[in-house]
């Protein structure tokens, strides 16, 4: 009867763990109020633009407008009411609405003037001691900061009206109002959730667990004049902010009672010596293997990271990455044995587990 030569086989695990956390984003959005304009009006083109629409918020304002006909000057008048546009209505004072703070950050087609607040509505811009004549059309543009919104949500008025008298009295010689909108401001929520994808198989012809096969190695028969080898991979994609880890669980080949030894620190392959291990590297001694590749920086963890040096201890760090990574890992098996080890089928169980730091 011949003699039994050992055999060799390996079987692949791999689990999964992973903190979970949404992330929730919130950006602010700058709204421009909605505007509209009344006929019959000598000051056109108007508009109103409110930086900040949150009812009770202090906002800036720009209010901008072009004189239609030929004027002279004295005073502009600023009128925000709650009920009307139009020059003729009553003014109903906007509940929450503060002018009384208000300064004046720029202005374009015009300067030398004073501006002040008249009452918690009403704003006065003048001019002393000479009115200022126009030629039309002209544009005028005032920017206005620490103004108060009213503390409702809801459509709100501004009547602009100029006066060749610098206190805003006399008849009045141009005329526009407009309408406005004080609203909650719009806010985007999403979610991000957290993923962390890892999976082992004997081959990954792309970057995709569904493609991968096999979970078996078999190394055929062993002989004590020459190495054996064999290879499988390791994929993990994930968002974690800082990145992933990889450990290795199992035993060295045993059959029964008989023990290949694991190389517990890195070592050359040394045929005619009991040997296992493996590494994450491309190897030429022997030839077998591959470097990680794939868009992240994950890289094998020391021991497991140099060409043509073997290790295993089971609950080692076998790869991690500083930050979120998609990786493919290939795995590197060396088995050698004595002449005198004794025959039998010689098998291990290795579970790979991959953890996200999110």
């Amino acid at each position: 009867m011949s003699a039994q030569h050992p055999k060799l086989l390996i079987r692949l695990r791999f689990s999964a763990a992973a903190l979970l956390l949404a992330l929730s984003l919130i950006p602010a959005a700058y709204l421009t109020a909605p505007v509209q304009a009344y006929a019959g009006e000598t000051l056109v083109d108007r508009s109103l633009f409110v930086q900040n629409n949150t009812p009770g918020a202090t906002s800036l304002y720009t209010v901008t407008f072009t004189i239609s006909e030929p004027s002279t000057l004295g005073s502009i008048e600023m009128l925000f009411c709650s009920n009307s546009p139009l020059q003729d209505d009553s003014c109903t004072t906007p509940v929450g609405m503060d002018v009384t703070q208000a300064h004046v950050k720029g202005a374009t087609g015009i300067s030398n003037f004073t501006m002040f607040p008249v009452t918690t509505n009403e704003l006065m811009l003048n001019w002393t001691p000479t009115p200022i004549s126009f030629t039309p059309p002209h544009v005028l543009s005032f920017t206005f900061t620490n103004i108060k919104n009213p503390n409702t949500a809801g459509s709100y008025y501004l009547r602009l009206s100029t006066y060749q008298s610098t206190n805003i009295t006399g008849p009045t010689v141009n005329f526009g109002g407009l309408a406005f909108a004080i609203t909650s401001q719009l806010q985007i929520s999403s979610v991000v959730p957290p993923y962390l994808t890892f999976c082992a198989a004997v081959t990954f012809p792309s970057f995709d667990c569904a493609t991968g096969t096999g979970n078996f190695i078999n190394f055929g028969e062993l002989s004590s004049d020459r190495s054996s080898q064999g290879s499988s991979q390791l994929f993990v994609s994930t968002n974690a902010s800082s990145g992933d880890t990889i450990q290795m669980y199992g035993t060295t080949m045993t059959s029964g009672n008989n023990v290949i030894s694991a190389l517990t620190s890195a070592g050359q392959s040394q045929p005619g010596s009991a040997q296992f291990g493996l590494n994450l590297r491309a190897n030429t001694v022997p030839s077998i293997g591959a470097d990680p590749v794939g868009p992240g920086s994950g890289q094998p963890a020391s021991g497991y990271d140099t060409p043509n040096q073997y290790k295993f201890v089971s609950n080692d760090t076998i790869a991690n990455a500083p930050v979120a990574d998609e990786r493919l890992y290939t795995v590197s098996y060396l088995v050698n044995i004595p002449k005198g080890q004794a025959p039998g089928i010689y098998a291990s169980t290795l579970t790979y587990v991959c953890s996200g730091s999110f």
